[in-house]
């Protein structure tokens, strides 16, 4: 099985989960693609711009992004159709959890963290 990762709404700032997560990720030996518009690379990783330039079939794609800001990159995550997408809390959207559902990929509503740190990721 894949272990790349990616991670929509990575962040470089300590305090946010999307950070926390790129950090535990890596030490639990996943390889890790961030995808932020604005950022070029967090702790030596290179960061995408886009899930455009997002190779397809990631093992999982985790979402810190509010759900508004989801429904904008939909079609993209569908396209990129990684096995599973976690939705972090505060990411939760019915509609697009129905939408990816159909097109086959596996959703959670779940916390990255906890998932990595009680072995269930």
């Amino acid at each position: 099985m894949s272990k790349k990762v990616v991670i929509l709404g990575a962040s470089n700032k300590p305090d946010r989960y999307a950070y926390k997560a790129l950090r535990m990720l890596r030490e639990y030996g996943y390889d890790v693609v961030p995808v932020n518009p604005v950022l070029d690379e967090i702790e030596g990783v290179e960061v995408k711009h886009s899930l455009d330039e997002v190779e397809n079939n990631p093992d999982t794609l985790t979402v810190y992004v509010r759900p508004e800001r989801l429904e904008t990159v939909a079609d993209k995550i569908i396209r990129v159709h990684p096995r599973r997408v976690i939705l972090n809390p505060g990411t939760e959207s019915d509609t697009l959890e129905k939408r990816f559902r159909d097109e086959g990929i596996e959703v959670l509503r779940a916390c990255t963290l906890v998932l990595l740190r009680t072995r269930q990721f």
